[in-house]
C-alpha cells in the first residue's frame, strides 16, 4: 500500500467525490475514501481531519467545478444550461452544494460568471437580484427535477426551456418595473440572508 505522503489531497478529494456520486453522502466513508486510495484510513487522518472536513472538501471542489463551467458561459441560457449540466451530471455534488457550508471565496468564484452576465442584461445596479432570480429558479427546478418531483407528464426539458425563456424575456424586457421597497433600516445591497448565490 502507497504510503500516507504518497496519497495527496488531491487524489483524496478525487476518490471523495467518485464515492459520493457512486454512493451517496451515507457511503462516503473515511474507510471507503481511504480503500479508493490504497491506504489505510487512519493515514487519511494525516491529510483530512475528519469526514466532516472531507465532504467540505468535496463541497469545495464541486464549486469549483461549476465555477470553471459556468466561466465559459456568454448568455444567461448558458449559465442555465450548464448548472442543469452540472446537476444531472454530479447530482450528489449539486445536493451536497446547496446543503453545505461552502467556502465563500469558492461561492464567490461560482458567483461572478452569473453576476457579470446579469449585470449586461439589467446593469450592475439590479444584477445581484437579478442573478439571485436566476440561481433560485434553476436551483429549485432542479431540485424538484433530481428528486423526480415533476409528476403530471409533458416533456421536462420543455418545461426547463419554458422557465428560462420566461426569465430571459423579463429581465431583458424595456418597460420599466418599480423597485420594490426596501424595509425600513436597509441600505440598499444589504440583506438579511447569505450572499448571492
Amino acid at each position: 500500500m502507497p504510503t500516507p505522503d504518497r496519497t495527496s489531497l488531491e487524489e483524496i478529494v478525487a476518490a471523495a467525490w467518485d464515492i459520493l456520486e457512486a454512493e451517496g453522502v451515507s457511503g462516503l466513508t473515511m474507510q471507503a475514501v481511504a480503500a479508493r486510495c490504497g491506504v489505510r484510513a487512519p493515514s487519511l487522518y494525516k491529510r483530512v481531519r475528519d469526514r466532516d472536513a472531507l465532504l467540505a472538501l468535496v463541497a469545495v471542489a464541486g464549486v469549483d467545478e461549476l465555477a470553471r463551467r459556468l466561466g465559459a458561459a456568454a448568455t444567461l441560457a448558458d449559465i442555465a444550461r450548464t448548472y442543469r449540466a452540472f446537476a444531472h451530471e454530479r447530482p450528489q455534488a449539486f445536493r451536497l452544494i446547496q446543503s453545505a457550508g461552502t467556502d465563500p471565496a469558492s461561492l464567490a468564484r461560482a458567483s461572478e460568471p452569473v453576476l457579470r452576465i446579469a449585470a449586461g442584461l439589467v446593469g450592475k445596479a439590479d444584477a445581484l437580484p437579478a442573478a439571485r432570480l436566476l440561481t433560485a429558479w434553476a436551483t429549485g427546478f432542479l431540485t424538484m427535477e433530481l428528486a423526480g418531483a415533476f409528476r403530471l407528464g409533458g416533456d421536462v426539458d420543455e418545461a426547463f426551456e419554458y422557465g428560462l425563456a420566461r426569465l430571459t424575456a423579463a429581465l431583458t424586457s424595456t418597460g420599466e418595473l418599480s423597485s420594490p421597497a426596501r424595509p425600513a433600516g436597509r441600505a440598499a445591497g444589504t440583506s438579511p440572508h447569505r450572499a448571492a448565490g
